[in-house]
């Protein structure tokens, strides 16, 4: 832990809470009172198959949140791929995002993120309805990451019946490409996290027993070894082939030790393909790994090491390629993130909730990081409800009883900093 999240935990103990000791009771009131219309924004959404590749349901989904954010008094615009980032399984349609502009009587600029796409196939939604089941309801992309759709959306009325137009701009970015690293939008989500004072993003908040936001997530990259060898004979002529096959294993096994514990570097083979008969030497052989990195300066280092020891083979005569996909940076915090989320944690105590705020990142990535990639501002992840079972195919859930807290601390989030009273750090 460096020396700044070390300040925040001592500036979370010593934090006074007489100042946020009760509820703000008008947005208390609002917040109670949205608990089943937000569940009906939920079933509203659920009911909508978004998966990043179905560009039908992408569109019926962008279309709805456009009609939402229309209603609430917001400039609205569809807004398609641009700058795209091709990886090795970018798909060749990418879904539009959702772009909403409000206009307020103040100074300050906020930016509030979501995505509308899930990683189910086509299909599964007809098996699985949204569904309410004790204090669980359940759906597909529910906890991520329709819940974040719904909570911005009820956040912003609330505000527009509360009359507060304390705010200079509210934007709202919902894309539609999340979940495969967002290549067609990362650009704009870049861009306007650094024209914004900060950002809010709205991934889930937390799981069973715990609440909390995220000031780090881990950056992603991928690298595929591809290997062009000659195909023989197997039987008869295996010395006239290049085995592919054994140079993508020589390949492997000698990057097999490159995590870096000490780092929170973390490289992983996942996936391999070769051949096409038994009996013929393999002419092409691929192999993919997932790699993992806490600082955006790692990414340099691993591919450079990987590109170097490719070099080395084992059979001459194959022919060996590197493909390093950066899908993902690593959400990194400056000071002004950890006052936003300290201060987080003091409005949370108006209810009489702790707030746990994640200095380490457990693996994930979001799209909070490419907000934060050209700016020092606040850049805060995790606002959304507390759920369960993301990317699971039968148990995916937000908790219900986590609807009135979070959505309470949103609009109050979105109040102070809009009033100035969240410190720049």
């Amino acid at each position: 832990m460096n020396h700044a999240l070390r300040a925040l935990a001592v500036a979370t103990t010593l934090a006074c809470c007489a100042a946020f000791a009760q509820p703000v009771e008008p947005v208390l009131a609002q917040v109670r009172a949205h608990k089943q219309p937000f569940l009906d924004t939920l079933k509203d959404l659920t009911a909508i198959e978004s998966g990043s590749r179905d560009i039908e349901g992408l569109d019926r989904i962008a279309a709805l949140i456009a009609e939402r954010l229309k209603a609430l008094g917001g400039q609205v615009e569809l807004v398609a791929p641009a700058d795209v980032y091709r990886m090795e399984d970018t798909p060749e349609q990418i879904g539009k995002a959702v772009r909403a502009t409000f206009k307020g009587k103040g100074t300050k600029k906020l930016l509030m993120i979501a995505h509308m796409d899930t990683v189910y196939i086509k299909g599964m939604g007809e098996k699985q309805p949204f569904r309410i089941d004790g204090d669980k309801a359940y759906g597909l992309g529910i906890a991520d990451d329709k819940q974040g759709i719904a909570l911005i959306l009820h956040a912003i009325r609330i505000l527009k019946d509360t009359g507060f137009e304390e705010y200079g701009t509210l934007t709202v970015l919902i894309n539609g490409d999340e979940e495969i690293s967002s290549p067609g939008h990362r650009a704009l989500i870049t861009r306007l996290g650094a024209e914004h004072d900060a950002t809010m993003s709205f991934e889930g908040g937390g799981g069973a027993t715990l609440d909390q936001v995220r000031l780090a997530t881990a950056g992603i990259a991928g690298v595929t070894i591809k290997v062009k060898g000659k195909a023989s004979h197997a039987g008869s002529a295996p010395e006239r082939g290049v085995n592919a096959l054994y140079e993508l294993s020589h390949q492997i096994l000698q990057m097999k030790d490159f995590s870096d514990p000490a780092t929170g570097l973390k490289m992983n083979w996942t996936t391999s393909k070769s051949g096409t008969n038994r009996n013929v030497i393999p002419a092409e052989a691929e192999a993919m790994a997932d790699i993992r990195v806490l600082k955006v300066s790692d990414f340099e280092g691993i591919e450079t090491k990987i590109r170097e020891k490719a070099k080395t083979q084992l059979i001459a005569d194959a022919k060996v390629e590197v493909v390093f996909d950066r899908r993902r940076p690593p959400l990194e915090a400056p000071p002004a993130s950890i006052a936003f989320a300290n201060h987080a944690q003091q409005v949370y105590k108006e209810l009489g909730k702790n707030l746990n705020v994640a200095t380490v990142s457990t693996g994930g990535g979001t799209d909070a990081a490419f907000a934060a990639l050209r700016t020092k501002n606040s850049v805060v992840e995790g606002f959304g409800l507390r759920g369960f079972g993301a990317h699971s195919n039968d148990a995916e859930y937000i908790f219900i009883d986590s609807i009135e807290p979070r959505l309470y601390l949103a609009v109050r989030m979105i109040m102070d900093f809009a009033r100035g009273k969240v410190a720049a750090q």
